[in-house]
């Protein structure tokens, strides 16, 4: 079961890597740090939701129906001539579901790690994450998963590649207080303003070199 370093390093990766970062109009280099953070986050994110009977229902559904992984049968054509505006209407969808009103904070946040403007960063990512949920599709597909506990196993395991430090930090940032709502930590502690010492402040400062 891949996780999500090796797609990344994988020559689909290599591909989406390329391709993302000629459609931006940004160096492979940049392109491809946003992506090894923002992956790891968004998959997060999907964990959380299908932790509720509602949210596994709904990204099964989405799993088995528009993004059961056939985006990845022909990433190249794709690519070639630019990616169409349903995939980046669809991405954008995604992104809103996921991440909520904290969209733009993680925008912001991956642009200054980057050196990428902040608009750069949310059309890699509006491209990201159609072509993340379809693998995340083809995985489940090639699992033959139907439950909403074996989708959760299946994202857990493909997070499970993460470095300890990113994989703390990706549950930590998700909800450090437990209160459910999605990184709902974040903006303190990017910010600065945060009253606790250590913990989630420190996996941020060494996610993100702060």
């Amino acid at each position: 079961m891949s996780g999500l370093l090796e797609l990344l390093d994988s020559p689909m990766g290599k591909q989406l890597i390329g391709g993302i970062a000629g459609q931006t109009g940004n160096s492979e280099e940049k392109t491809a740090d946003v992506l090894s953070m923002a992956m790891p986050l968004l998959m997060g994110a999907m964990k959380k939701n299908a932790s509720t009977p509602q949210g596994a229902e709904g990204l099964m559904s989405a799993l088995n129906s528009k993004h059961n992984g056939s985006i990845l049968d022909n990433l190249g054509g794709m690519f070639n001539g630019g990616v169409d505006q349903s995939v980046m209407s669809d991405g954008a969808g995604i992104l809103g579901h996921l991440l909520g009103n904290k969209q733009a904070l993680v925008e912001n946040t991956l642009s200054q790690k980057s050196g990428l403007d902040a608009s750069s960063v949310a059309d890699i990512l509006k491209i990201a994450a159609p072509i993340l949920m379809g693998f995340l599709g083809k995985q489940k597909s090639q699992n033959s998963l139907d439950d909403a506990n074996g989708l959760s196993s299946l994202i857990g395991s493909m997070l499970g590649g993460q470095p300890q430090q990113n994989q703390s930090l990706i549950t930590s940032l998700l909800d450090s207080d437990g209160d459910g709502s999605v990184l709902d930590d974040v903006a303190d502690m990017v910010l600065g303003n945060t009253k606790k010492k250590g913990g989630l402040g420190s996996m941020l400062g060494g996610l993100f070199g702060k």
